[in-house]
């Protein structure tokens, strides 16, 4: 994912109705980040979008579905940059996207709140693997292209490439509560990729 912690500048074209969503969902990303999963309201994030409850009722209808919303919005953020190169460019982009948000001081946030939720409510998990079922997907696609370059071994799942290259990351900031930074992205991509040359990552 990008680094940007708002989600300024993803209203869309369509008037009244993408300034609503916009504004819904910033406000569900920062109660989020604020009361974590468990404590998020609708109520509570129509007073602070500023939009009547009736509006968030009407579109959303439960706060399930306003976190899916918004975790498909940041979803749509983590895509590839267009004229990604090699393998290993693609996957040193990756984990720098991975890296900026999950070290970005609220986007981090919120995405731990929704792991965190994710552990015990089934909801949670559904808009939890939405968002990495999207943003997988995306980048797999360029290990797939790789693939076909002849720069992997016919075969690799691009898609387990890519979580083996994220996993680590995740593993550091949510269990053992390790920094992360650049030095820690790039150990995890070279590992990743000796393991794809060596056909880890082929289906057997």
């Amino acid at each position: 994912m990008e680094s940007g912690s708002r989600l300024a500048g993803t209203v869309r074209p369509g008037g009244r109705t993408a300034k609503v969503r916009a504004a819904v969902l910033q406000a569900t990303q920062d109660e989020l980040a604020e009361r974590g999963f468990h404590r998020l309201t609708m109520d509570q994030v129509a007073s602070r979008a500023g939009i009547g409850k009736t509006t968030i009722y009407r579109r959303w209808g439960t706060r399930v579905r306003l976190v899916t919303d918004l975790m498909r919005e940041l979803a749509e953020r983590s895509l590839p940059p267009p004229g990604a190169g090699s393998v290993e460019d693609v996957l040193m982009a990756s984990a720098r996207s991975v890296l900026e948000s999950l070290t970005d001081p609220h986007l981090g946030v919120t995405l731990q709140a929704v792991i965190a939720a994710a552990v015990s409510d089934e909801e949670a998990a559904g808009a939890l693997r939405a968002f990495y079922d999207r943003r997988i997907g995306e980048w797999a696609r360029f290990v797939d292209a790789a693939v076909e370059r002849g720069e992997l071994p016919p075969g690799t799942d691009g898609a387990e490439l890519i979580r083996a290259v994220s996993a680590p990351l995740y593993y550091r900031l949510m269990v053992v509560r390790h920094p992360l930074d650049e030095t820690t992205a790039a150990r995890s991509v070279a590992r990743a990729l000796v393991a794809a040359r060596a056909g880890a990552f082929v289906p057997t």
